[in-house]
Formats: structure tokens, sequence, C-alpha cells
């Protein structure tokens, strides 16, 4: 995703989940996935904002394969850039099961 006009449309008529460090808007459908990533001036200058929205890049990664086909807008809260790896995790996973968008497999995702 990268036209505002897409991500306005799932902000608009998606459903979203927060959490301490981001928040997810999202839209199901039955098509492919698409995902945006979003950090505003307040999370700190570009270098920050950068690293914050690779940072997410690499947790949507992580989980790609368990998370179910629709829209995505990951947007980065300030309190992401002293958010440890570990625990930035641990909410997107929090935020993707309170959305109710991922399936949990057998398997162990460690």
């Amino acid at each position: 995703m990268k036209q505002n006009r897409e991500f306005q449309f799932v902000y608009k008529r998606g459903k979203s989940a927060h959490a301490h460090s981001l928040v997810l808007f999202y839209l199901p459908s039955a098509y492919d996935k698409k995902i945006g990533y979003t950090a505003s001036k307040k999370v700190g200058n570009a270098v920050v904002r950068n690293r914050s929205k690779r940072r997410l890049r690499a947790l949507f990664t992580e989980y790609s394969a368990q998370i179910n086909s629709g829209q995505y807008v990951l947007v980065a809260k300030a309190a992401i850039s002293k958010t440890s790896y570990e625990s930035l995790k641990q909410e997107y996973k929090k935020v993707l099961t309170k959305a109710g968008v991922i399936t949990h497999d057998k398997r162990s995702t460690s």
C-alpha cells in the first residue's frame, strides 16, 4: 500500500486495535494481503521513524503466514522508539489476536 487513498480507505472503513506502541487498522477481504506502515513526526526524526517502520515490517514478515488476507495499516506510536523488540513483538501478537486476524497453527513462532 503506497497511495494516500488506500490508507484513507482502511482508516475510514476498517476497524482498529490499539497497543502501547502501535495501532493496527484492518479491513478483512477475500483478496491478498496489503500492508502499509506509517509513523508521524511525533515518533521522532526521519531516522527514528524509518527505524520504527523497519521494525514493524520485520514483525509483519515474521507473522505473515499466520495473518489472514485483508488490508492492514500499522501505525507507530511515539512509545515505539523506547520499546524493545521483544516487547514490541508481544504487543504485535496481542493486537493481532485482539483484532482476530491471526490464525494459530501448531508450530511454534518463538
